[in-house]
């Protein structure tokens, strides 16, 4: 067995349901404190939601070292009906080839792939010109407001410099390494309430149908987001998209007029849009239609991009020499802790397993797939010292 499997399957014996550790950060943190890295815990959230972090970073002895910092979460989403699940989701299963467990993809055999590709490299470079890093958190599946958020203000407080970021999310779609994101789009949500006047369904002149009087402008948002309206997107991004999550209404009562209306929805918009321009774009169809409104808004995250340049060019031939894939850069997707990182890292790019089956029942990985992510992490490693070297 190799150490990275052994190390995945350690990992993915640790039930860890988000804000949930489950010790998988101590786990790593042995290992990368046997290299010579410093670990720093920092924990945050309410006691019943409590978030623990961990930032490891090894400084290089050379004066101006240029830092690489790998990321990612050891939390995982719910295991969902444990009896639909052909092994249980925290013990590591193999079946024809695959390793079944919750987590499998998403994403602790990729915190595997980084530490033991972190190893192999000190191995081979004692003495790297790159300084090292390892960002963890638990808050990546749950709210993400106690997680890498957090480590990344604390570090941007005190000066800390993260020159290039792996996040080890899953983006292959077919093989492994076929597709990294080198950007993604911005989230922005919003909780709309519409007022009327409760009423009688019998006597509808004595009240006010919220869901009737916002009709019109549903149909005019709806027509801006099919018509691409919003904005057009770019080379890199796709149109900003508008979507409904939520509508609630009424009282259960096939008879009563409702007095109000709630609409969830949520904006994944590109660099060519900004939360205000969005903003302002609702906010003038509703009040063009009258609405009696209430509007409340979510920023969860702003686009951003990463454009070719050392880290992109050194993750492409890393892939290329394992794999002999020429990689897709995409931003396509949701959004991740990358988001947080990019406001303290210029190039910040995700690379990690196939991601079909990521948070579903039987989770799982080819076997075959895990050393050729590692050997890609390590040769990036590589890349990235020569030309510290150069």
């Amino acid at each position: 067995m190799s150490r990275t499997l052994h190390l995945a399957e350690q990992l993915i014996s640790r039930p860890s349901v988000t804000p949930d550790d489950g010790g998988c950060q101590q786990i790593l943190g042995e290992r990368l404190a046997k290299l010579g890295f410093t670990l720093e815990t920092i924990e945050s959230g309410p006691a019943d939601f409590r978030v623990t972090n961990l930032w490891a970073r090894r400084t290089a002895s050379t004066p101006g070292a240029k830092t690489i910092a790998f990321a990612g979460h050891t939390d995982v989403v719910p295991t969902g009906p444990l009896e639909q699940w052909t092994s249980h989701p925290f013990t590591p299963t193999h079946r024809d080839g695959l390793l079944y467990g919750r987590g499998a993809c998403d994403m602790k055999t990729s915190l595997a792939a980084f530490v033991v590709a972190i190893e192999e490299f000190l191995v081979a470079t004692p003495d790297p010109h790159l300084s090292l890093a390892l960002l963890l958190t638990s808050d990546e599946e749950g709210p993400g407001v106690d997680g890498t958020v957090i480590v990344c203000n604390t570090l941007a407080a005190r000066g800390e410099v993260v020159d290039y970021c792996i996040v080890g999310e899953p983006t292959s779609v077919e093989r492994c390494g076929d597709m990294i994101k080198n950007g993604r789009r911005g989230t922005m949500s919003g909780k709309l309430t519409v007022h009327g006047v409760q009423g009688h369904i019998a006597y509808p002149h004595l009240a006010k149908n919220p869901v009737h009087a916002f009709a019109p402008a549903l149909a005019e948002l709806v027509a801006i987001n099919t018509s691409g309206g919003w904005d057009a997107g770019n080379a890199h991004f796709q149109p900003t998209s508008w979507q409904i999550s939520n509508f609630h209404s009424g009282t259960g009562a096939s008879n009563v007029i409702p007095g109000s209306a709630v609409i969830d929805f949520n904006f994944r918009f590109s660099t060519e849009s900004t939360p205000e321009s969005l903003q302002q774009k609702v906010h003038a169809v509703l009040d063009a239609h009258g609405l009696d409104y209430k509007l409340a808004w979510t920023v969860g995250g702003l686009p951003f991009l990463t454009q070719p340049a050392e880290l992109v060019r050194a993750v492409q031939d890393a892939i290329r020499d394992e794999t002999g894939i020429a990689t897709e850069l995409s931003t396509s997707g949701g959004t991740s802790d990358a988001r947080f990182i990019a406001k303290i890292c210029k190039q910040v790019i995700e690379l990690g397993p196939v991601n079909a089956n990521i948070h579903k029942i039987d989770e799982h990985i080819a076997v075959d797939a895990i050393e050729p992510l590692k050997n890609i992490y390590r040769r990036t490693l590589e890349k990235l010292e020569m030309a510290a070297r150069s």
